[in-house]
């Protein structure tokens, strides 16, 4: 037998910013929009899964969450955790959210660096 799944001792980061100008896309923004994003998500946070065992908790095709994680991950929102080996010894990524929280900005980091000045003419 070749199934393998270790205790995963995963720590997400405190926090995630995301700035949203007219430069940068809203890649975060729109990856965590839609309900099945947020049920992948509310899955993760309380321990890291494969695909697999997080399409079959909140009962969605594998296809639709692995659509989904995909997205989180370019956003940064979550991270590969691990390699699980299923029973037919396929490999499993095993996900995990990226911080505790995640904090969206609205213009560029470096405006809000200035955000005490005002101009006043």
């Amino acid at each position: 037998m070749f199934h393998r799944r270790t205790t995963i001792e995963h720590v997400p980061e405190e926090s995630l910013s995301v700035s949203i100008d007219q430069n940068e896309g809203a890649d975060a923004l729109g990856a965590v929009s839609s309900k099945t994003a947020q049920k992948i998500l509310a899955v993760l946070i309380d321990d890291p899964h494969p695909a697999s065992d997080v399409a079959e908790k909140i009962g969605v095709s594998l296809q639709n969450v692995t659509y989904h994680l995909d997205r989180l991950e370019d956003a940064g929102i979550i991270t590969p955790v691990d390699i699980w080996y299923s029973e037919k010894a396929r490999e499993m990524t095993v996900y995990g959210i990226a911080s505790e929280k995640l904090v969206i900005e609205f213009g560029s980091k470096e405006r809000g660096k200035n955000s005490d000045q005002h101009n006043t003419k």
